[in-house]
């Protein structure tokens, strides 16, 4: 099997100041998802080991999807636009 990774378009780009910003979010946003991301890793690790109740984490596990959401719509909308502006370059192909 081909390993496609390299080829992948990637779901961020580079804003001025060098941050990693996702597609969708602001650069806070960005930082807010990430922070959230590692803080539910951590929790079901923890969680996992101690046998906590995994209530507390509820509030933040919304707050996640409500931002991968937003991510994910923006990047699937600039996805079918990448490929559209792409379609069009390829002016030699007659799709009639």
């Amino acid at each position: 099997m081909i390993d496609q990774r390299p080829n992948a378009p990637r779901r961020y780009f580079v804003d001025a100041q060098g941050h990693r910003v996702l597609i969708g979010l602001s650069p806070e946003e960005t930082a807010e998802f990430e922070a959230l991301d590692v803080a539910a890793t951590e929790t079901l690790q923890i969680t996992a080991e101690t046998g906590m109740d995994k209530g507390a984490a509820a509030v933040d596990d919304v707050r996640w999807l409500e931002l991968y959401s937003k991510h994910e719509g923006a990047w699937r909308v600039w996805i079918a636009q990448s490929q559209a502006e792409r379609t069009q370059d390829l002016g030699f192909v007659n799709y009639v």
